[in-house]
């Protein structure tokens, strides 16, 4: 094996315990001290900082423990003939590297890191006894460390940490460089952060360049007046639009597999690889039916065309819940606000209207959602991906109605082009302003909040109120910082949710209502440019490090993108 060039290796993992004084005679014994004894004992480099409250204990991994963490986790790797091989720490020299000459990916790293510290094992013969000041526990033989250490509530956390490096390289080179436009730096993203998220702003960086044809069209036809070729101007636009979107539908496909290309990917990865997610249920049950009916074919054929079947009417069942709700109970609201909003005479009135009903559906379809992640949990679904999809499907329904079934009352029942204009013109700049407003303030409100907590606990455990109490270290404002979750819950999905749900109903918006309102691209095309370097900000600079997820396309947004076409 040729010998590698030594790589900077950075801090990636924290891993939050209590904050403690102790004993030098206790040391042997402390929980903390046996954890941090095998993090160095796996290879892995440790630096421990106290906070005001906690203590945070860095973890780095050098290449080579890496390495051999990812022969055990038999994770492929491209090689240059074009294969994708099972990796071999003595036969790295076989293996092509990333975009950015690292040998792992973000998300291979970070599966390799859980493998590691969740993988301490107790291999001796014997328990262990474990403290944590007064506090006595068993670590029993082939029983995991850090599993029962969160079990006792000890370790609090285990979550990534931002580069320092990196981060404030992409600050410079992609939050805060406004000039690009649409420009961004993809094979960076994707290095710091994985292929989802490098996935999403790919596809809203694309999506905004090709707003840019339907903007200038739309503009031209805004602000000047074409007479009698007005009828014949407007069909062009409304048909040009249409190839518009199917063109940006399947260039975009294009595009998908030319970054999977470029970075090595050429399989589908399931969406659960690198968490400890239990058996899924194909595998369970079919342990479960050999335990049951041995080697009989039949019979095993017959339970798995039983399960296979109750799940899909456990599916037709969750997807009747959720259309007899929004038929029920939201349908008649959103009616009632069209018809208030059609009565009100006064501009102010209703936008004032129209605020308050956006903050009540926000509200209600956050419910909504969460009952759908509980539903989902009586599906029988393939993988986390699957539920994630289920997911997306019956949420964007609700938010579909939600969005929606006002400006379809005023377009087919009234049939009011000005009023529809003025309703479409409030949706989008309400709509699109109280979004970025919410999601760029409310994690700087939480992370306020937390701190407020933090420093009122520290000072009543000393007893005085007097003095300032400052966060010093960087690792611990990270972990009072908030994680970039999904409104609907954390369950299956991440921030990205509610990114690509804004996105898809802003496409929606614009597609099947550019007739009543031209402009409705250029507003589109403004909002997208903003919301790029806000996201990016917020990743960078206002949330923790999002945990990587493994996804090579935008999933279930792409079908929602063609469906929102065909209307």
């Amino acid at each position: 094996m040729n010998v590698l060039e030594e790589e900077q290796t950075a801090f990636e993992i924290g891993v939050v315990v209590p904050k403690r004084d102790l004993k030098e005679e206790d040391k042997d014994s402390d929980c903390v001290e046996v954890l941090v004894d095998e993090f160095r004992n796996l290879g892995l480099v440790v630096e421990r900082v106290h906070g005001v409250v906690d203590e945070f204990i860095k973890l780095a991994a050098p290449l080579e423990t890496l390495g051999r963490a990812a022969a055990e986790l038999h994770i492929k790797k491209r090689t240059p003939i074009g294969m994708d091989l099972e990796f071999e720490w003595e036969e790295v020299d076989a293996f092509e590297r990333q975009p950015d000459g690292s040998l792992f990916s973000w998300c291979e790293r970070f599966r390799c890191y859980r493998h590691i510290i969740y993988g301490i094992i107790n291999k001796s013969q014997s328990s262990v006894t474990l403290r944590l000041d007064s506090k006595e526990f068993k670590w029993e033989v082939g029983e995991y460390l850090l599993q029962k250490l969160e079990s006792e509530r000890i370790v609090k956390e285990v979550f990534p940490l931002h580069d320092e490096i990196k981060r404030k390289k992409l600050l410079q080179t992609w939050a805060l460089h406004w000039w690009d436009f649409t420009n961004q730096p993809i094979d960076e993203i994707y290095s710091y952060f994985g292929t989802k998220i490098a996935i999403y702003f790919a596809f809203l960086g694309m999506y905004t360049r090709w707003l840019l044809f339907p903007a200038a069209f739309g503009l031209i036809l805004h602000m000047f007046d074409f007479g009698s070729l007005q009828l014949l101007v407007l069909p062009i636009f409304f048909i040009s639009i249409i190839l518009w979107a199917i063109m940006f539908s399947q260039f975009w496909k294009r595009k998908n597999n030319a970054l999977l290309a470029r970075w090595k990917i050429r399989y589908p990865i399931r969406a659960d690889l690198g968490y400890r997610q239990g058996m899924e249920w194909n595998s369970s049950q079919s342990i479960e039916i050999a335990k049951k009916w041995g080697t009989d074919k039949t019979k095993e054929r017959e339970m798995f065309q039983r399960i296979e079947w109750f799940g899909r009417l456990m599916r037709f069942r969750n997807d009747a819940i959720i259309i007899f709700s929004i038929i029920c109970l939201q349908l008649p609201f959103e009616l009632a606000y069209a018809h208030i909003y059609e009565v009100i005479g006064s501009d102010i009135m209703k936008i004032g209207l129209t605020t308050i009903y956006l903050f009540a559906i926000q509200f209600f379809t956050q419910i909504g959602g969460k009952i759908s992640v509980k539903l989902i949990k009586y599906e029988n679904n393939e993988n986390t991906e699957k539920k994630a999809d289920s997911l997306v499907y019956k949420v964007f329904g609700l938010y579909f109605m939600q969005s929606y079934i006002g400006v379809f009352y005023h377009a087919l029942l009234h049939r009011n082009f000005s009023t529809l204009r003025k309703v479409l013109i409030q949706r989008l700049l309400v709509s699109q302003v109280l979004e970025n407003l919410l999601e760029n303030t409310l994690p700087y409100l939480k992370y306020s909040y937390k701190k407020y907590r933090v420093r009122s606990k520290k000072k009543r455990e000393k007893g005085s109120s007097t003095g300032k109490i400052q966060f010093a270290s960087r690792v611990e404002k990270e972990y009072l910082k908030p994680s970039y979750s999904a409104s609907i819950g954390m369950e299956l999905e991440d921030g990205l949710f509610d990114d690509f749900l804004e996105v898809a109903l802003q496409f929606g918006m614009i597609m099947m209502f550019a007739c009543a309102f031209p402009l409705a691209f250029a507003f589109a095309t403004l909002n997208n440019i903003t919301e790029i370097r806000a996201d990016a900000l917020k990743l960078l600079a206002m949330l923790r490090r999002p945990t990587p997820r493994f996804s090579t396309t935008i999933g279930a947004w792409l079908n929602i993108f063609q469906v929102v076409c065909n209307l």
